[in-house]
């Protein structure tokens, strides 16, 4: 029997290999946070955080206290299970939440508009991260040698281009090669700091939240100022949600809970229990952790974990943009799909190129981690606030949780996440305007394309008119048929695809079996092949008129040719080979024009991002040598 498309899925088992590969891949930008977050909160404001007992005690309790409240029980313990069928992420989240309230609700419009800036936010998080966190790695030379300092950024520049090239490997071959790696990275995160905390048991008070109030009391000034820095610790959580759909929840929730987690809580505590001994380490906590001997050796392996990192956040990009253009936010981008297991292991060419050249621009610009340190945390925090706010909407308005439950949970976590959002709100001036800058222009973009995709969606609607009252005069009329299958890809199952007007218009011939085909994204990541198909015979029957409608998931890849074989083993009285087919494509291009639709600013911009849009032979999956383009044009 099938299951209902908003079924769950029948949890799968997690085997060790696919917690290994997540290490590869999700928990990269989280796992590399002790290179640069101590290393920051003290070196804010000249120092404005000593290396005191109640500075050191209450900062480490911050970042434990962070990493529990927001890593572990907001996003492992919930946010994780609002998956849209296996996929996560802040517009997975909106999606869900339309389907459960309906398109016409209120507040499923508002959680749209909330996904669009969270999304923003996060492409302004995918440029920042891996420039930082191999910037941070490779500035561990100069604690070995200061005369190193000149080949930071050219090593920098060749490590991410080798990264970005990776890509097209896909997810699942990175996460095989990486996740060793990062299993290494963490053991080696615990060896470090395992000695400095049996040297100084003391710190291990940081445990108790009571050190990181009494701080904020102490000095709230400070402490707020510091949560700036602190919040360095828990970048990352936001793409390990977007890319949940690579591998899975519970593989996730595995490698945090038994690895990563202790790992980076024993770490910090090592540090802080150094600084304690000797203030002078604050210059670099992390490398001065390990013995001289070992420095370069944890060099080359930080610079790996660091490569790893940046993964995290590239792979969530692909994620993102993949819902977007779905979602009608982005126009067409090319999909590759990259393993034929998991559905959302995508590599898309041109995401990842403007994210290789935006990277290598903040590398050659801003030259150190330093200098990006101000820029880095407010795209964070804002994308956190957003997906709590949107996980509380769906919590409340679907789930039906008590109120009890949903405001203990707005308290306690979005409460700190409030602060977060606020400390890193006054770097605005000192760099924190460069994420903004990029989440408005992304934003920009998102909302250009869904008005300008809707309003000529429109004017195309009207000029094909509607399918069924063209079917009607079709069967009245004496049109010549000719031998052959003409199969449409369309979009709109309503009205007439404009190849099939302008081909009866021009050659006053239709092919003896026309089939108009419709691929339908649902919203959902997933649909069953047995699920995908639905055919309506148009006008009277023999009429030789079929509309296949192929419903597919944002994370499913849209292949006409695989969808007609389907229609064709499900309903073999069509009575067709697929494999004769011709396809007919329709285009509908936008010239400039002169109405007051849009500001003139948005229609160029609009129809720039038109241009831009990815090969629809390509797109469907349409072979080139059988395949013919037809169609007419509208003004904007």
């Amino acid at each position: 029997m099938a299951l209902p498309l908003d079924a769950p899925r029948p949890r799968s088992k997690a085997p060790a290999a696919l917690v290994v590969a997540a290490m590869g891949v999700v928990f990269g930008d989280i796992g590399t946070s002790p290179l640069y977050s101590m290393q920051t909160v003290f070196s804010i404001h000249g120092g404005a955080v000593r290396a005191t007992s109640e500075d050191v005690l209450g900062v480490i309790s911050m970042v434990i206290w962070s990493l529990l409240l927001i890593v572990t029980l907001a996003y492992i313990g919930f946010i994780m299970r609002a998956d849209n069928h296996g996929e996560g992420g802040i517009l997975s989240l909106a999606a869900l939440i339309r389907h459960k309230l309906g398109k016409t609700s209120h507040r499923a419009g508002a959680a749209v508009v909330l996904a669009i800036i969270g999304a923003s936010l996060f492409y302004g998080d995918s440029l920042i991260t891996p420039a930082i966190s191999v910037m941070s790695a490779i500035e561990g030379i100069e604690v070995v040698d200061p005369g190193f300092a000149e080949y930071i950024v050219p090593l920098s520049a060749l490590i991410l281009t080798g990264l970005f090239v990776a890509q097209r490997w896909g997810t699942g071959k990175i996460g095989k090669a990486f996740g060793p790696v990062m299993v290494v990275w963490f053991l080696v995160l615990l060896v470090l700091g395992v000695p400095k905390v049996v040297e100084n048991p003391s710190v291990l008070r940081a445990l108790s939240p009571t050190y990181a109030i009494a701080f904020a009391l102490d000095r709230p000034f400070i402490a707020f100022v510091a949560l700036g820095a602190v919040v360095l610790a828990v970048t990352g959580v936001e793409a390990l949600y977007a890319d949940m759909g690579h591998f899975g929840r519970r593989p996730i929730m595995l490698g945090w809970l038994y690895l990563v987690l202790p790992a980076l809580a024993v770490n910090y505590l090592g540090q802080g229990a150094m600084i304690l001994d000797n203030p002078s380490t604050i210059t670099n906590p992390f490398f001065n952790l390990a013995p001289q001997w070992a420095r370069i050796p944890l060099v080359a392996l930080a610079a790996c974990a660091t490569i790893i990192a940046s993964q995290a956040v590239i792979s969530g990009a692909f994620s993102v943009s993949r819902q977007a253009t779905r979602s009608s936010l982005l126009p067409r981008l090319r999909v590759v799909q990259t393993s034929r297991e998991q559905g959302g292991q995508i590599y898309m060419p041109t995401v990842n190129i403007l994210l290789f050249l935006g990277v290598l621009t903040l590398v050659l610009v801003f030259r150190s981690s330093g200098n990006l340190a101000a820029a880095y945390g407010l795209s964070v925090t804002g994308t956190l606030l957003l997906e709590l706010s949107l996980f509380l909407l769906l919590a409340q308005a679907v789930w039906k949780w008590p109120f009890a439950k949903v405001a203990a949970l707005a308290v306690f976590v979005g409460g700190l996440e409030i602060l977060l959002f606020g400390a890193n709100a006054v770097k605005v001036l000192s760099g924190g305007w460069l994420p903004l800058l990029i989440a408005a222009c992304f934003v920009v973009v998102m909302m250009t394309w869904k008005r300008g995709s809707r309003i000529m969606w429109g004017r195309r609607a009207s000029m094909e008119g509607p399918i069924e009252a063209f079917a009607e005069q079709l069967a009245q009329s004496t049109v010549q048929r000719v031998a052959g299958l003409a199969v449409y890809p369309h979009g709109n199952p309503a009205t007439v695809p404009l190849a099939l007007r302008r081909n009866l218009e021009s050659n006053h011939v239709l092919h003896e079996n026309c089939v108009v085909i419709t691929m339908k994204n649902i919203g959902v990541p997933h649909v069953r092949a047995d699920q995908r198909i639905t055919v309506t015979h148009l006008g009277e029957p023999g009429n030789g008129i079929v509309r296949i409608l192929c419903k597919v998931g944002f994370n499913d890849s849209q292949d006409v040719p695989q969808a007609l074989r389907l229609a064709t083993m499900e309903y073999p009285e069509l009575g067709f080979d697929p494999s004769e087919a011709m396809y007919m494509l329709s285009v509908f291009r936008i010239e400039p024009g002169q109405d007051s639709c849009m500001p003139r600013p948005q229609k160029t911009l609009f129809r720039f991002l038109e241009k831009f849009s990815a090969n629809r032979t390509q797109a469907l999956h349409l072979p080139p040598e059988r395949t013919t383009v037809m169609g007419a044009q509208a003004e904007l």
